[in-house]
């Protein structure tokens, strides 16, 4: 999720608390630290990855994929997982992803 041995600092503690502020109205959503970033995880398991750059990965399927390659993402590595570059598309967007779960 982030570069080998990274530490998460301040930044990143901040953003993965504002986006779980922009989250809230959709209930059970949680993170844990990882890997110098952060899962995002509801109880069906994780949808979305925070690296230890700040960067903001949501897990895809094959249609939410594609819209999200359209706006510009990319993927993270080869996980199945594309960049969320604006974090106001990001309630929709997770609101897609787990309506499709």
């Amino acid at each position: 999720m982030g570069e080998k041995g990274a530490r998460s600092g301040g930044h990143v503690d901040e953003v993965a608390r504002e986006i779980l502020l922009s989250l809230e109205e959709l209930e059970g959503i949680y993170n844990k630290k990882m890997f110098g970033g952060y899962g995002f995880f509801t109880e069906k398991g994780m949808f979305g990855i925070l690296d230890s750059k700040g960067n903001f990965f949501l897990k895809a399927d094959s249609q939410l994929k594609e819209k999200m390659i359209k706006q510009g993402s990319v993927q993270h590595s080869r996980m199945p997982y594309y960049s969320v570059s604006d974090h106001q598309d990001l309630l929709q967007l997770v609101r897609e992803h787990l309506n499709t779960k």
